[in-house]
């Protein structure tokens, strides 16, 4: 597996199951690009979603069916309580070159990562699907063990904004930036607001 970040604008994802599962998945795309969902039943948490809802007895339909269904996907996501039908459901997709990913049943050739995301930063955590609590577990640990990350990064461009007009060299540039990264008292300015954290940057570095 290897991991990328993809600008799904104007890309189609569909998703098949209206459970609990089928909405998280939805959620993790919503907003980012169109998402119908196929179920005959929804979970009350797709009233929340961006995401067209279209009903569908997805029991007992046939492959054509699906097909239809796939046509201008590409993503698709298999998340029905039945293993076979999500199955079914990839090799269709497989054959009709659409990225694949299966909530339950044989891996598809795409995971749904964690993600952690601010203004300034988006963090990627999988584990190959093996375990989706771990993927949770660095997640809410980067949120816990850094607040102020998005602080940081704006920080960080400042400095390197500033560094550039005044230090010719490259490798010291680098220095000076891994430096104000590892000083844990312009971590701890972070929390009242970047200008002392860059007061402090400007006294100490510059």
């Amino acid at each position: 597996m290897t991991p990328l970040f993809v600008d799904l604008r104007d890309k189609k994802v569909v998703i098949f199951g209206g459970g609990a599962v089928g909405a998280r998945k939805a959620g993790f795309f919503a907003g980012e690009t169109e998402v119908t969902v196929f179920s005959r039943s929804f979970d009350p948490s797709f009233s929340t979603l961006t995401v067209e809802c279209r009903q569908v007895d997805l029991a007992g339909i046939d492959d054509h069916g699906l097909g239809r269904l796939l046509e201008g996907a590409a993503i698709a996501v298999a998340a029905t309580s039945e293993r076979e039908l999500n199955n079914r459901i990839g090799r269709l997709a497989g054959k009709m070159s659409i990225m694949f990913n299966n909530a339950e049943g044989d891996p598809g050739d795409l995971f749904i990562p964690s993600v952690v995301k601010g203004e300034n930063y988006l963090i990627s955590v999988g584990t190959r699907g093996v375990s989706p609590a771990i993927s949770r577990y660095l997640r809410e640990h980067i949120q816990q063990e850094l607040p102020c990350l998005d602080r940081m990064i704006s920080l960080q461009g400042m400095l390197r904004s500033e560094i550039r007009r005044t230090e010719p060299s490259q490798k010291k540039r680098q220095e000076l930036l891994h430096r104000v990264l590892h000083d844990r008292e312009v971590w701890n300015l972070l929390p009242e607001g970047e200008d002392a954290a860059w007061r402090l940057v400007k006294e100490r570095y510059l």
